[in-house]
């Protein structure tokens, strides 16, 4: 308030050509200086006295705190399983739940977009919950740029909440207008910020659906020794004509979106007398075994006697989708693809192995994208593809007809087939939303059209629509079978009184 009272200040000084100023501040009687996250507010004023809290808390993200900070937020967190993952602006939702119990406070953070995305939710919300919050209204992520020096640019989003609950519940949403959003009253606010009920999703090991699981791709923990540049291939196999049998493409997320060819020694079955007239091989695996000896990880050092192996195994068998973890957020899709088993999958990608052309269309959807926008989480800005999350938790069209699953199948093989017109093009090329080609773009809406109807005869009219169709599913898909078996009881009771 003091900073916007300086700048309209300043606005009158150089429309009157005289100087009004009030900074540097003189006088604040009511003004607390200290750690918000450790001090207790009923000391700055008793919650009895108190009718709103309005905060922009630090945005800075759970990779990035000081060890101050770290503290800060264990002390917040207490035992509570996973609090570690949440960014530090978690820390203000948490205080402020604890204040304004019992009370009509009402509360709004600017905050982070992460608040609602990927595994935080999951973490943070049941926890909020737990003391009765509700979300009275909030404003959908929306692109902020401070007025600061260096210009800030962050994706934010605001949430008003308090521990009791009001009638109308307002939603603005910027997908279509930063600066005009949209208004929409619904019954309910979920922690995603989208018509929806108080919860959260959790972290699941298996798919929701009957579909082929995802697996993670294979770790090395080789300091480089068992990657071969291509530019170093060539004359690699000349020195060793022995281990040309062991290369084998691997398939990395940046490599493979922009078409940029990388090798690996893929050695399970190792001959040992292919070592001993391979010095640049026996090389390699020397420097792998001392890499994994120096390490300060237990595990690591325990597999430094298989230096031929990758240290983590889990390559499919049979042809697979590959999924790159990391894409850029400017992208509409996700631009996934097919390989062989002869293609090694690097852990930054994950890999669905068996899966059909009717599941490579489900998930290239903008069905799917939607879902994962709203719900993965974020490297910088980038989206951050969650096996755990995204996937296992994405609710599948439940009664689909096989001729719906048939148009699926056929508009999948038209988005590959409009890929293959453009051989010279890389993945990064072709789904750039400036240079991405026509027949490309059309092929997908065809695609998107054809998953949509999987779920409902009629076309959804925008993302959102989309997600809070898919949360509704989940909901029904996971809902607890106890509850209704009870009831069903209680009603053959009455009956047969």
């Amino acid at each position: 308030l003091w900073l916007a009272d300086h700048q309209a200040n300043m606005e009158i000084s150089m429309a009157f050509s005289e100087k009004f100023l009030r900074i540097p501040l003189c006088r604040s009687p009511h003004i607390h200086v200290g750690n918000a996250l450790r001090m207790d507010w009923c000391s700055v004023l008793t919650s009895e006295k108190c009718s709103y809290i309005l905060g922009n808390p630090p945005f800075v993200g759970k990779h990035l705190m000081t060890a101050e900070q770290n503290s800060d937020m264990e002390a917040i967190g207490g035992d509570n399983k996973g609090f570690g993952v949440v960014d530090y602006v978690a820390g203000w939702y948490v205080k402020a739940a604890d204040y304004i119990q019992d009370t009509h406070i009402q509360v709004a953070f600017v905050s982070t977009s992460s608040i609602s995305q990927g595994e935080q939710p999951g973490v943070l919300w049941p926890l909020l919950f737990e003391r009765k919050l509700k979300i009275h209204f909030a404003h959908r992520t929306f692109a902020w740029d401070s007025e600061a020096r260096g210009k800030a640019h962050v994706h934010c989003v605001i949430i008003g909440f308090g521990a009791f609950d009001v009638s109308r519940k307002n939603l603005h949403d910027y997908d279509q207008d930063e600066e005009h959003p949209t208004l929409e009253v619904v019954p309910n606010i979920s922690p995603y910020l989208v018509r929806g009920g108080d919860w959260a999703l959790p972290s699941r090991s298996k798919p929701l659906s009957d579909v082929p699981p995802i697996i993670y791709g294979n770790k090395p923990t080789d300091d480089g020794n068992l990657i071969v540049e291509e530019v170093d291939r060539l004359q690699f196999i000349l020195d060793n004509p022995r281990a040309k049998k062991y290369l084998r493409k691997l398939m990395c997320a940046d490599e493979y979106l922009y078409n940029i060819p990388r090798w690996c020694l893929w050695l399970e079955g190792l001959d040992p007398a292919d070592v001993k007239v391979s010095p640049g091989l026996k090389q390699r695996l020397d420097g792998v075994r001392d890499f994994r000896r120096k390490s300060a990880k237990i595990p690591t050092q325990k597999i430094a006697d298989f230096p031929s192996l990758f240290a983590e195994i889990r390559q499919p068998k049979h042809e697979y989708i590959l999924v790159p973890l990391h894409t850029s957020e400017t992208r509409r899709y996700v631009p996934f693809g097919y390989f062989s088993s002869n293609c090694i999958v690097h852990n930054s990608c994950s890999c669905i192995p068996d899966a059909t052309l009717f599941h490579f269309g489900v998930i290239s959807s903008g069905m799917h994208m939607a879902w994962m926008k709203q719900v993965c989480g974020r490297l910088e800005s980038r989206f951050r593809y969650s096996n755990r999350l995204v996937y296992n938790n994405f609710p599948w069209p439940q009664s689909a007809t096989e001729v719906q699953k048939a148009a699926v199948e056929k508009a999948s093989q038209s988005v590959l087939d409009a890929r293959s017109q453009f051989p010279g093009s890389t993945l990064a090329d072709l789904y750039d939303p400036v240079t991405m080609p026509p027949a490309l773009a059309k092929s997908h809406n065809s695609l998107d059209r054809a998953v949509d109807r999987c779920y409902r005869k009629e076309l959804f009219p925008s993302d959102r629509a989309r997600v809070e169709f898919l949360f509704q599913l989940h909901e029904k898909l996971t809902a607890p079978l106890l509850p209704v078996t009870k009831a069903k009881r209680a009603r053959r009771a009455d009956s047969n009184e």
